[in-house]
């Protein structure tokens, strides 16, 4: 069989043509041929113990009308590249309400009593170290909380966390905050 027509072209050189198409697709087609076997290589011993990879994002308005991009997963962007990491930071979503701050986490595949909380005025920190799986993932919280108000449920991979706002007032010149 003849050749296709596209190669019997290229060989018709032109003295005026500087730039020739087919040399450039070429090209493209071997940069896509690398890029395909990258990704389909072996990995590594140490990327096979984080297996699966999980990234991605969740996008909504904030209270003040923007957009509010979150990350998660274990896949963390570095100036060398992506770092595959052993702990994932799971889909979070922090919803403010008038007199309490409601966090609800995707924490699939663990149980309740390996779901460890640590709640300050100002941070709330989940966690979850077992063998199979391990989450980490800490938040900056809206508005100051009572930590010790702190109610939290469990069910079906979803975990709900609801802090009471303290209220501030003004008391002989200091700024107090009161449950």
């Amino acid at each position: 069989m003849s050749e296709p027509w596209w190669k019997r072209r290229r060989r018709k050189k032109s003295p005026h043509t500087w730039f020739n198409i087919f040399d450039e697709f070429d090209r493209l087609e071997d940069m896509m041929d690398e890029m395909m076997s990258k990704a389909f290589e072996t990995p590594t011993e140490k990327a096979k113990a984080y297996r699966p990879y999980v990234y991605g994002f969740s996008m909504s308005i904030g209270p003040n009308g923007k957009p509010v991009i979150r990350e998660f997963g274990n896949v963390q962007k570095s100036r060398f590249g992506p770092q595959i990491r052993e702990e994932r930071e799971p889909l979070v979503d922090v919803i403010e309400e008038d007199k309490d701050v409601v966090i609800v986490t995707e924490l699939p595949g663990v149980e309740k009593n390996d779901i460890h909380l640590h709640t300050t005025r100002d941070h709330l920190t989940i966690s979850v170290d077992t063998p199979k799986r391990k989450y980490h993932k800490e938040l900056t919280l809206p508005a100051k909380v009572d930590p010790k108000s702190a109610q939290a449920s469990y069910k079906n991979g979803v975990l709900e966390v609801r802090l009471k706002k303290l209220v501030e007032k003004v008391f002989k010149g200091e700024k107090i905050f009161v449950g």
